[in-house]
């Protein structure tokens, strides 16, 4: 087994929000690759007293010791576990109520030497290559199939949209959006080598429109992980002005991708 990993926060002065991790159990049978990405707070604060990156590393951690320790749980029990047991490390200071609870998008994937288990909540991408070059996305697209005017204000994506029916889902402090989660389990041998990455990422082909998921995992397999982190940080000051100018998002995104040659 062959993996690569890179996570490059957007910007140096700040710290990076995204979690990423390779999980391999002592009896050296099976492993798991564990993904979040940070969700930004507004300035104003949201009830919390704790970062995202505090929030990122503890849901992290906890999600790598059960998946690794634990495989009568499914996926969706393990995060559902995670969530929870993050909310409680810091309930007893913080509102977990407000819309804007520090919380993530998830990718999780475990596998054994029969299946590949997965899990998907919210944007971030799991990309699964078959042995004959297939390359199959794994997506909860339900942020993407929102129309755009219901996007134009935090404000209302926090009140109607977020991590509620008919919007979408982030692993926050409600241990029940995991069962929201896209989450499902294929054969070990139709899958060769899988990538994880967060949407900082995934612009080369989603944002900057380079080529498609296939042409994405071409790029890590000859390149590596860091070349593609490299490649969309030139994207992104090329199309610095045109940004500026529409007042489009920010810049730069933290940019995390786990690779793994199965």
């Amino acid at each position: 087994m062959r993996t690569d990993l890179v996570s490059e926060p957007g910007d140096a002065y700040r710290p990076n929000e995204d979690f990423a991790g390779v999980g391999l159990p002592a009896s050296g049978q099976g492993g798991c690759v564990i993904l979040l990405d940070g969700v930004t707070p507004p300035r104003d604060g949201a009830g919390c007293l704790h970062s995202v990156p505090w929030f990122t590393a503890h849901l992290g951690g906890a999600l790598t010791e059960l998946t690794v320790s634990d495989r009568d749980l499914t996926l969706p029990e393990i995060l559902a576990r995670a969530i929870t047991s993050t909310a409680q490390a810091h309930a007893h200071t913080c509102d977990l109520s407000h819309p804007r609870t520090p919380q993530a998008t998830v990718v999780l994937t475990r596998w054994s030497a029969e299946t590949v288990e997965y899990l998907v909540l919210s944007d971030s991408t799991l990309l699964l290559r078959a042995p004959d070059g297939t390359v199959t996305p794994v997506l909860d697209d339900r942020l993407a199939r929102l129309p755009r005017s219901a996007l134009a204000t935090d404000t209302l994506v926090d009140a109607t949209l977020r991590n509620k029916e008919g919007g979408f889902f982030t692993a926050a402090a409600d241990p029940s959006a995991a069962a929201r989660a896209v989450a499902g389990t294929v054969p070990r041998s139709g899958v060769r080598a899988l990538a994880a990455l967060t949407d900082g990422a995934t612009r080369w082909t989603d944002t900057f429109r380079e080529g498609d998921w296939t042409a994405l995992f071409d790029l890590l397999v000859k390149d590596g992980a860091r070349a593609l982190v490299e490649r969309v940080r030139e994207l992104e000051e090329a199309d610095r002005e045109e940004r500026a100018s529409l007042r489009r998002a920010k810049t730069h995104d933290d940019a995390s991708v786990v690779y793994v040659e199965l």
